[in-house]
């Protein structure tokens, strides 16, 4: 069987820790044969840890070695550098978010359709255990009415990096980190489309001086994105969504989660359980032994995109499910300047 050949462009944290042990685990399947970064002595630093023959200058000059692409760049340069991959033949695996707007992904969508090519988005959520046995189980709980969203981190703004760099990135907690639930709490919820979305960002907290502060160093004169968001969804289902995150909350510990109540019953993600009434009284079951490992998550994703490309499986991430939750993001940004809600 011919190994998919598989290019990194973006050589930094996450492409390291995630994506790269990642293909190591594939090499049945896959050979990670390039790299790129615009920091050139980063490309070729890793290129020599992790043995990759090629390392480029330039990304379009990559794209000719290779079947597939992992992009790890900031955000500013997914739609650009997605595009051209699916333009030269390249299936494209991006990191989230999919886009800077909803704009930029459906030009995204485009080039993949017309170059009968593959495009997917890094929401690697949707593949740690508790998820995939939650999918399962929301065919149990009849139709939707509210989803609760949580994802919120204690004094945990990412110092180093783009992270809160409005020019690259687009925004802060929320297209880093919120969208990891957004993404997931619609594939529990089997997509609905959103009608009408309100919400409001803040980022007072980080702009207060001697910040304390659990992931490096940040200048708080120049914080310039939004470090809490809070929205209300509304879906075409009449289902509602109830939504909240944060890089630097005040609050006990950091906590995660995505609960669902339905009809005939609920569901909770993180740690995993349901709730129905059953003879008479509310039951509660539980899984033990879930896996909510990352890691694990991570090479789940890589395999199915492998995979797909190879032609033995189906994308679990689809590009129109990463621009419906792109499409929220925007419309909460907007929501929260404007002061009013935002039909969609």
């Amino acid at each position: 069987m011919n190994k998919l050949k598989m290019g990194i462009i973006g050589t930094g944290g996450i492409a390291q820790a995630r994506h790269i042990p990642s293909y190591l685990k594939l090499q049945d399947k896959v050979e990670i044969v390039a790299v790129y970064d615009i920091n050139q002595p980063l490309a070729e630093t890793v290129a020599e840890k992790f043995q990759i023959p090629y390392v480029f200058d330039n990304y379009h000059d990559l794209l000719v070695k290779v079947d597939a692409v992992t992009i790890c760049t900031p955000n500013k340069f997914h739609a650009e550098i997605s595009i051209a991959a699916l333009e030269a033949g390249v299936h494209v695996l991006c990191e989230k978010p999919m886009a800077m707007n909803a704009e930029e992904g459906k030009l995204m969508i485009e080039a993949a359709r017309k170059a009968n090519k593959l495009l997917s988005i890094a929401y690697h959520y949707r593949f740690l255990e508790n998820t995939t046995v939650a999918k399962q189980a929301s065919l149990e709980i009849g139709d939707p009415l509210v989803t609760r969203v949580q994802a919120l981190r204690r004094r945990k703004v990412p110092g180093w990096g783009v992270f809160t760099n409005k020019e690259l990135q687009g925004g802060g907690s929320l297209i880093d980190f919120g969208c990891h639930l957004l993404d997931l709490s619609l594939w529990l919820l089997d997509e609905p489309e959103p009608l009408e979305v309100t919400g409001t960002s803040y980022n007072r907290l980080s702009k207060l001086p001697n910040q304390v502060n659990d992931w490096g160093s940040f200048d708080s004169e120049t914080f310039e994105v939004d470090d809490h968001v809070t929205a209300y969804i509304k879906f075409s289902d009449y289902s509602s969504l109830l939504f909240e995150c944060s890089w630097a909350a005040n609050i006990k510990e950091d906590y995660v989660n995505v609960s669902i109540s339905g009809v005939d019953g609920g569901l909770n993600v993180f740690p995993y359980e349901t709730y129905q009434p059953k003879n008479g009284k509310m039951t509660t079951t539980t899984a033990a032994d879930l896996d909510e490992n990352h890691e694990n998550a991570g090479y789940l994703q890589a395999k199915n995109f492998v995979e797909s490309c190879l032609g033995e499986a189906e994308l679990i991430s689809k590009p129109e499910q990463a621009l419906k939750v792109t499409k929220i993001i925007d419309a909460i940004y907007k929501s929260s300047e404007t002061g009013e809600s935002v039909r969609l």
